[in-house]
Formats: C-alpha cells, sequence, structure tokens
C-alpha cells in the first residue's frame, strides 16, 4: 500500500470553513458520546518553542478514523525565520491495520480547526441575533475565526484592536472589507474593542489578562492560551460567567482557566461543563440574554484527525495526489 502526501493547498479545496465547521462539530458530538479515544496532548519544551503530540481515535458519528498530529509553536519564528509561528504535521493512520493511509500539513489544518471549534461554540453559546464580533489578536488564527463564525451568524460590525501591531491590525481590517464587507472599527483603546460586541475572539500570545471588561450577553471564544503560564480573560469575568471548555486534563493544564486554577481563583465547580456536553444535549448551554458565556479552547486531536479523515476521503482517488511506499 502506498501512503498519501497531502498538501495546504490540496487540502484548503476541500475544508471550506462550512465543510470544517460541520466536521468538528460532529466530532465534538462524538466526544460527548464517548466514541472517542483520546489522551491529553503532551509536550515538550524547546528553547525556542515547544512541541505537542495528540493521538486521537474517532469511532462514531459517521467517523472511524485515527491519527496523531505533531505540532510545535515557536512564537520567534515569523521575525526571526520567515516561518509560521505554528507549524503541524497530520498522520492518518487506519484503525483496522495501523497503516499510515496519508502524511498532511497540519499548519492549515489546525487554523481551520480552530476556527471552527469557535465556530462551534458561538453557535451553541452566542445569542442567535449576534451580528457584532470583537478581535484581540489580528493574525492567521482571527481570519480562521472570522471565516468559520461567519458560516452561523449573520456578523455585520467587527471591532478590533490595534495593539501592539498597528499594521497587522489595519491588515487584518482591509482582509475583512474586502473578503466579507463588513464595518470595520479600529481602536487602541480594548476596553472599546472587548465591550459593545456580541461575540469577542481573542487569538494572542499573552501571559498576563489582556480583556478586563466585557458587556452583558457576551459570548467569549478564547483561543490564544494554549500552554502553562498564558491567559488573555481576566478572572472576574470568569468567576461571573459560564465557562465551557473542551477537555478538562487540557484545560486545566495550558488553556483560559490553568492560572486562575493554580492560584485559587476559582475551582472546578465554576466550570460548567464540556463543549462536548452541550452539543449532545447533555448540559444546557446559554440559559439568558444577558449571561456571559466563555469557550475555553486548547485544541482537541479529535478536531485534526476528523478533519484530516473528511480530506483523505475527498482526495484518495483523486488523480496528481502523490504517494510514496515506505516499506
Amino acid at each position: 500500500m502506498k501512503t498519501l502526501i497531502i498538501t495546504k493547498k490540496q487540502i484548503a479545496k476541500v475544508l471550506t470553513p462550512s465543510v470544517a465547521n460541520s466536521t468538528v462539530e460532529r466530532a465534538f458530538r462524538a466526544y460527548g458520546m464517548g466514541q472517542v479515544d483520546m489522551p491529553a496532548k503532551s509536550y515538550i519544551d524547546f528553547s525556542g518553542g515547544d512541541m505537542r503530540s495528540m493521538p486521537a481515535y474517532i469511532h462514531g458519528q459517521g467517523f472511524n478514523a485515527a491519527g496523531i498530529k505533531c505540532v510545535s509553536v515557536c512564537p520567534e519564528n515569523v521575525t526571526r525565520y520567515g516561518l509560521p509561528t505554528v507549524t503541524a504535521l497530520v498522520i492518518l493512520t487506519d484503525p483496522k491495520t495501523g497503516f499510515p493511509l496519508a502524511v498532511m500539513d497540519g499548519t492549515y489544518l489546525t487554523c481551520m480547526r480552530t476556527g471552527a471549534a469557535g465556530a462551534t461554540a458561538a453557535g451553541l453559546l452566542s445569542r442567535k441575533g449576534a451580528t457584532s464580533a470583537g478581535f484581540v489578536g489580528c493574525g492567521e488564527q482571527a481570519r480562521t475565526q472570522l471565516a468559520c463564525t461567519r458560516e452561523i451568524r449573520t456578523l455585520k460590525t467587527i471591532k478590533i484592536w490595534t495593539a501592539p501591531d498597528e499594521a497587522l491590525a489595519r491588515t487584518f481590517a482591509r482582509w475583512a472589507r474586502r473578503t466579507y464587507t463588513l464595518q470595520t472599527i479600529l481602536s487602541d483603546s480594548i476596553d472599546d474593542v472587548t465591550t459593545g460586541v456580541d461575540i469577542l475572539i481573542t487569538t494572542t500570545p499573552s501571559r498576563t489578562p489582556l480583556v478586563n471588561v466585557v458587556s452583558p450577553g457576551t459570548h467569549i471564544n478564547a483561543i490564544g492560551a494554549d500552554a502553562p503560564g498564558k491567559q488573555e480573560i481576566n478572572p472576574e469575568i470568569l468567576k461571573g460567567a459560564t465557562v465551557v471548555i473542551d477537555n478538562w486534563a487540557q484545560a486545566s493544564h495550558s488553556g483560559e482557566i490553568n492560572v486562575p486554577l493554580r492560584e485559587g481563583i476559582i475551582s472546578e465547580k465554576d466550570i460548567s461543563g464540556e463543549l462536548g456536553d452541550i452539543a449532545v444535549k447533555k448540559k444546557r448551554g446559554r440559559t439568558s440574554e444577558k449571561e456571559i458565556t466563555i469557550f475555553d479552547s486548547t485544541g482537541l486531536a479529535i478536531q485534526d484527525i476528523s478533519c484530516a479523515s473528511v480530506v483523505y476521503n475527498e482526495l484518495k482517488e483523486t488523480k496528481g495526489i502523490r504517494s510514496i511506499t515506505l516499506f
């Protein structure tokens, strides 16, 4: 048998925001139904960042897929080496034989599946009439969060925090206007951006809280905290909100809740549940229009493997896909 080699360009033709959203939502339903096997991601630290391994097996909701993602996060990549901050590779494996069906780019896939997780959370937790979003962080992940969220909410206006990189913020604003004809409001005041919006999306690598005030009824997708010590949201906001996580082991170790948990500001009883439980209606999501909801996203291997499976099944009979004989 041969192993397919699948590139970013080939993945992008299949994994559109709509496809990514439906795939990741199914993966969370499988998780909520106990139809996955997934240990928490493991970390190896480098001098310039870290490498993470993320294996999973999904056997429900139409999936029968296994594999592993190897992903590195090196914050200085862009400025020092001209490389993405996040680089990743996915190996998709046949659960029957253990044979590697495909090796594929995981960098683009990671961006899309994370955007889809945010969209899934927004669909389950934000107000149904949401039309505005605020962005704290304007990198590549902000783009996929916007692209995927627009599939489930009719956004008309976005507010963008211009610090710490005004040029990047203006580039993001131009892209959003050009791509989606959205009204874009830029501000150097973070409080202006985090208030008066229906959905707030944070995608920074901050290790100190940035978001200190939000309006009643806001849903927050807290995406940036993905390693111990990182946090973007003032813990006082967490204490007064409905907090939903993707996975307890990961979120308590490296998600938005990791610092306030260790410092005793919040405890496990302050966590409302996992997104998979809400997806299958084991637990309730939003209960009122004025409730503040927060999704703490650390990124699950089931998101990667579900998306990799969809890509592989779509492309496996396509001409022009490279393959190699490994053994």
